[in-house]
């Protein structure tokens, strides 16, 4: 009997030709996209061509005709409020930069979508991602950089767990974007030439603060003071949340030269500016780790990290600093650690593991 997958289906290329390959394969393939937005923010959804908006749905189930496979929308908005957008709000207004699409991948298209996938008889679940999934001769699952460095996603995906990895598959891992377009194109799918989607899904106009502001409706801190390190007041910000760790532009102050923003402080609602070797630092401590490629970290390595997802990464030595922290110290200097963000940990071309940077 067949094994039978569920493919997450954005309406894009990648996971469009990502159906036609698992097809290929030999594969009971049903296609699935996840209703996650709230409708009230359709019209604006529309506008930015959102990932989950209606035309998307459309898309996708016009490929699901061509390639001939059941298709269905599944609504999780309460799992993506809840995982995602409240997540995305609160670490904001506490000075921290979160990453949306970590949480999502994690605790939306993974733990809920695998979920109801295996509760109607699927084997596995699949997505579009460029990163492919082996299992080492150790027995452990672990993602493996995809065949193209430029659209290599593993950096979104290390928080993955053993049984997730054990029940996904990712064929478009193993191919260049050219190829996949071609694919699309050879195949007459009808989104070959649809543009990659760049933006957060949630907020598709990059306006992060005035999506914030909605949500806490008014509820959100107002104005207050740049300050120099040793609390010397300079200016005044527009709010905590329109900044972040290293930012430059659009701090609107005038210091005869180019500043940064060095910290957050949501306490006293103050935001720190530094000068550029401010920003730059050789060490940071992480938490929440997940563990990917071992089963624990027994004693310090040399490991390769990236501290965001477009850092192109740097050489560090990594050891415990407790039950579920570690500390990492970079062979050069990097620049804008920033709390929220993750760091994942590389050994070769395999995610070791990774966790969220506290500073």
């Amino acid at each position: 009997m067949k094994k039978k997958v569920v493919v997450g289906m954005s309406g894009g290329v990648d996971s469009s030709v990502a159906v036609l390959l698992l097809k290929e394969q030999g594969y009971d393939v049903i296609g699935v996209t996840m209703q996650i937005w709230q409708d009230e923010e359709q019209a604006l959804k529309e506008e930015h061509g959102g990932c989950c908006g209606l035309s998307a749905v459309e898309d996708a189930r016009r490929v699901a005709q061509v390639l001939d496979i059941p298709y269905y929308v599944m609504n999780f908005k309460q799992e993506f409020r809840e995982k995602v957008m409240d997540y995305f709000t609160c670490e904001y207004l506490q000075g921290r930069t979160p990453n949306p699409c970590i949480a999502c991948n994690r605790y939306v298209k993974w733990e809920s979508l695998l979920q109801r996938s295996l509760e109607i008889g699927a084997d596995y679940i699949a997505t579009g991602h460029y990163a492919r999934i082996e299992q080492l001769p150790n027995g452990r699952y672990a993602i493996r950089n995809s065949v193209t460095a430029r659209k290599d996603q593993t950096y979104a995906l290390y928080n993955l767990t053993q049984d997730q990895l054990s029940h996904t598959l990712m064929p478009v891992g193993a191919y260049h974007k050219d190829e996949i377009r071609k694919m699309a194109v050879e195949n007459d799918l009808p989104v070959a030439y649809k543009p990659d989607s760049q933006d957060i899904c949630f907020v598709p106009d990059g306006d992060y603060a005035g999506f914030i502001e909605r949500e806490r409706k008014g509820k959100v801190p107002g104005e207050g003071n740049f300050v120099l390190k040793d609390g010397t007041v300079i200016g005044r910000h527009l709010g905590i949340t329109h900044y972040t760790i290293g930012q430059r532009k659009g701090l609107g102050i005038a210091m005869g030269h180019p500043v940064f923003v060095t910290e957050i402080r949501p306490e006293a609602n103050e935001v720190v500016i530094g000068e550029a070797e401010d920003v730059m630092t050789d060490h940071l401590t992480c938490s929440h780790i997940n563990y990917m490629s071992i089963p624990d970290l027994t004693e310090e390595r040399r490991v390769f990290a990236r501290i965001r997802y477009s850092h192109p990464g740097e050489w560090c030595r990594i050891r415990k600093a407790g039950e579920d922290r570690i500390f990492c110290e970079f062979e050069k200097p990097v620049r804008a650690v920033t709390p929220g963000q993750a760091v994942v940990f590389y050994d070769g071309e395999y995610v070791l593991g990774g966790g969220s940077i506290e500073g």
